[in-house]
């Protein structure tokens, strides 16, 4: 029940800062954007760390495991600013937070059994979020559509190995060395792509306000689902987490005024109840 919980405060973080990517993403450079979300979310991780007496990085298993995971991590980033600058959130937003079951499966291979109602919870859960997209790829044309889901796609995949690999590694260490060498990594990761795309290091100062907030949410929501690697299940912390795409679809429709049918609202509806059996 925590690990849930755990997932759905990070979802809410998450939704806030994907409806903020919708909105700079076309305006700016990705990399460069992302690059600011990034340090400021390790500057905040670092601060935390120090005045927890925590600021160092882990050890043998630990280490590497953070690595890989912030690197896995700012590539499904790079893919959700990617799909958000081409297709609309309704279509985005709930893809990328068909992760779970990638989750779920990755935990079962390691051995960790998933009773079959459970399953059935997590099925409920990607069902309602791919009806969504469904839903919303009827009502879109053309290359941009197919490209938006294939980047959302990588997203989903990058974000479920970023979870597991997160998990791991704060089962072998202490959970806040861990979290501040996943976003050091990350920083890293992102920092060569830059380079290597000559791109500005800087985005323009009409959008750095919004990049460091979100900077701020994206850390604070990270660190919500590997807090969750100690406790029983933290699969399910991955799984409540994927709300943030419907958290978004819904602020787009309050916010932005994007167009949501009825039947695409049922499917909110049922995947918020199959979240609401997994916490029960």
């Amino acid at each position: 029940m925590q690990a849930l919980i755990l997932g759905l405060a990070a979802a809410l973080a998450w939704g806030v800062h994907d409806l903020c990517v919708r909105l700079v993403a076309p305006r700016t450079s990705i990399p460069s954007a992302i690059l600011t979300v990034f340090l400021t979310g390790a500057i905040l991780v670092s601060i935390a760390a120090f005045f927890h007496g925590e600021l160092s990085l882990p050890s043998g298993p630990a280490l590497w495991l953070s690595c890989l995971s912030g690197a896995v991590f700012a590539g499904g980033s790079y893919g959700i600013y990617r799909a958000f600058a081409i297709g609309p959130v309704k279509l985005v937003a709930p893809i990328i937070g068909s992760f779970p079951i990638l989750s779920v499966a990755l935990a079962s291979l390691q051995g960790k059994t998933s009773t079959l109602d459970q399953w059935l919870a997590v099925f409920v859960v990607v069902g309602g979020v791919g009806c969504v997209a469904i839903l919303s790829k009827d009502e879109e044309e053309g290359t941009a559509s197919t490209a938006a889901i294939l980047w959302s796609i990588l997203a989903a995949t990058c974000f479920s190995a970023s979870f597991a690999l997160g998990h791991a590694a704060t089962q072998a260490g202490s959970e806040m060395p861990v979290l501040v060498a996943t976003r050091l990594a990350g920083v890293a990761t992102i920092a060569i792509a830059v380079l290597a795309r000559r791109s500005a290091f800087l985005p323009t100062l009409r959008t750095l306000p919004v990049l460091i907030a979100m900077g701020l949410l994206d850390a604070l929501a990270l660190g919500l689902v590997l807090m969750s690697g100690n406790l029983p299940n933290p699969e399910f912390s991955s799984v409540s987490s994927s709300l943030f795409g419907l958290i978004t679809v819904i602020l787009a429709w309050a916010l932005l005024r994007e167009s949501m049918t009825k039947a695409q609202w049922v499917s909110v509806a049922v995947t918020f109840s199959g979240i609401a059996y997994l916490g029960l």
